[in-house]
């Protein structure tokens, strides 16, 4: 595979400072006042523009975006059940690949870099990452609900899909994605932490995203949801809990002694009605690492991690009466720094070594002045508009706004969204 040329960003705000920083393959090479410009170097301009490291979505079903603003204010089962699985029934691998196309589109011009999805049809949504050009981690979703015919053929799909993974780049990562306790058998989510012990695959399980799940947990296992994982055999530091809302500080206490993270989707929480009250200072005081995530476009109308994050910090401290609680830092960090550590992925930081995943920002834009604090401009008022230039790996996927191919992917998945709607939905 022919390396990227190297590309120098000249004169940008970096760590604080007017610096250049250069970038060779796929990692941060240099930065320093001053860098002399080479021939093959591919040069962006940086003046009123900050470099920031992208940000990791940690929870999403990408090709969702096909569903924005397809069945809105309905309760969490009802809105799966009758609206959801239903349409989802008929989708074709070519659905998902647009689907996550669109996805990507959205992601890359609102500075996510890496993310972590769960959804049908992992290799079209592998193929769509890989044609994007961003980093994302793949689950492929297991779902028996007790059929043990499912069962042994989502374990076979398991070894087969990690195989035929190896055929894209390092950008496509393969992961494994058990639903949830109530869809996925107490055999099957063993194997899934056995299977990702052997292989080291992530592990990413909704858990705890409603209190109406922990009540069916007790009444049919005599346990709340890390209680049970954790009797059953089924949690290590290598699983990915999403929503982790409803959880007691027993609770906490397992999850950090098992190493496993969590992810909060303050929009979906509360478009849903799933709740509020996400223990993100208890965990973070344990040391679970904590990421942020936008969850499907179904459940929260859009992949902007910006708004994410201002949710997050805002919720945070409404429900606590704490202005103090969220802080602006700590927010951010579980976006970048966190998130990316969650994925196993050496980013989301800006230093000489690190993977050259990273975005521009406009610092002329008006939700950016004035810039007394870079990071509460970029938690409490900017969004995914100040995003000027965005790099993944080494190669710049957006240039002061533009995506190549861009119209594309936007007729696309449009024409296939229509259809499903128009051929399986229900039409209030």
């Amino acid at each position: 595979m022919n390396q990227p040329n190297p590309i120098l960003i000249v004169g940008a705000t970096v760590n604080g400072s007017i610096q250049d920083l250069l970038i060779k393959g796929n990692r941060i090479a240099r930065i320093a006042p001053t860098i002399p410009v080479e021939d093959d170097y591919e040069v962006l301009e940086g003046c009123r523009r900050v470099v920031v490291p992208g940000m990791a979505n940690t929870h999403t079903h990408a090709a969702m975006t096909l569903f924005r603003g397809y069945g809105d204010d309905l309760p969490l089962m009802r809105w799966l059940e009758e609206y959801i699985w239903p349409v989802e029934a008929h989708m074709t691998e070519e659905d998902v690949y647009w689907g996550v196309r669109l996805a990507c589109l959205e992601m890359m011009r609102t500075g996510t870099t890496a993310f972590l999805d769960m959804y049908s049809f992992p290799m079209a949504t592998a193929q769509a990452v890989e044609d994007s050009g961003l980093r994302g981690v793949v689950s492929y979703t297991l779902f028996d609900r007790g059929n043990a015919k499912r069962a042994q053929e989502d374990r076979d799909n398991c070894t087969r899909y990690r195989k035929e993974f190896e055929h894209f780049s390092d950008r496509v990562i393969f992961s494994i994605g058990p639903h949830a306790i109530y869809t996925v058998t107490a055999p099957q989510l063993r194997f899934c932490r056995d299977f990702a012990d052997e292989t080291g695959v992530l592990v990413h399980l909704h858990l705890s995203e409603t209190q109406i799940e922990v009540q069916n947990a007790i009444k049919e296992y005599g346990l709340r949801p890390v209680h049970y994982l954790e009797k059953i055999g089924a949690l290590s530091d290598r699983f990915i809990l999403a929503h982790a809302l409803w959880m007691e500080e027993e609770e906490l206490d397992i999850i950090a002694r098992y190493g496993a993270a969590t992810v909060h989707n303050p929009a979906s929480n509360m478009k849903l009605a799933s709740g509020y009250a996400f223990k993100f200072e208890e965990m973070k005081r344990r040391g679970i690492r904590v990421g942020i995530g936008t969850d499907g476009c179904s459940s929260s109308n859009n992949l902007d991690m910006f708004i994410a994050m201002r949710l997050a910090a805002l919720l945070g401290k409404v429900w606590r009466f704490d202005p103090t609680a969220t802080a602006s830092e700590s927010i951010y960090r579980a976006a970048t720094l966190d998130g990316y550590r969650i994925l196993g992925l050496d980013g989301g930081r800006i230093e000489e070594g690190a993977l050259a995943d990273l975005c521009l920002l406009r610092t002329d834009r008006p939700t950016m002045v004035p810039m007394h604090n870079l990071v509460s401009n970029l938690v409490y008022s900017a969004d995914g508009s100040v995003v000027d230039s965005t790099i993944v790996n080494g190669k710049i996927l957006m240039r002061e706004g533009v995506i190549p191919g861009e119209e594309e992917v936007i007729t696309q998945a449009n024409q296939r969204a229509y259809k499903l709607i128009s051929n399986y939905g229900i039409h209030k």
